[in-house]
């Protein structure tokens, strides 16, 4: 589903969580499936019933881990921020860059592993308004286009870029 653009609003950048921010719940499905197929050998399955019961588990977890990626959708554009989620039921959180106050990013130790980090946007909307493109690859690069889109030229004079004098 694509973003309704306004005249003269540009993508600066679209982007989905990064497969290694959720490398975690890929390793604990197949240590749920190595679990289910030990139970299984115990209770004397077949060699072929282990070896289905531990692929099926293996795929639910690849295709649930992909959807769950997939159906995040991060977006800023030179006028606003964007977080889209969900398939079959939809959540977006959209705010302008003139509320946007601050942009911070964090990084684990895990995800400075993973080259991954959230970042978090405080608006003026105040503490209880979670603004976070989470999970994804270069933080760092993220908090520059927002910096890009909130630049004199990009987004007038009330962005957050402003060079000073």
């Amino acid at each position: 589903m694509a973003l309704n653009l306004s005249p003269g609003e540009q993508v600066i950048f679209q982007g989905h969580p990064s497969w290694r921010a959720i490398l975690g719940f890929y390793l604990k499905g197949a240590l749920i499936a190595a679990i289910a197929g030990a139970i299984a050998k115990l209770f004397s399955a077949g060699a072929g019933t282990v070896f289905l019961i531990v692929l099926l588990i293996l795929a639910l977890t690849v295709l649930i881990g992909f959807v769950k990626r997939v159906a995040t959708t991060y977006t800023i554009t030179n006028r606003r921020l964007n977080i889209k989620r969900g398939i079959v039921s939809r959540e977006v959180q959209e705010t302008r860059l003139e509320r946007v106050q601050n942009v911070n990013y964090r990084q684990s130790l895990y995800q400075r592993l993973m080259q991954v980090g959230d970042v978090d946007f405080d608006t003026a909307a105040g503490d209880d308004y979670n603004f976070i493109f989470a999970g994804v690859a270069d933080p760092g690069e993220v908090v520059h286009k927002v910096d890009q889109a909130t630049s004199v030229n990009a987004a007038g004079s009330h962005g957050l870029g402003e060079p000073q004098a």
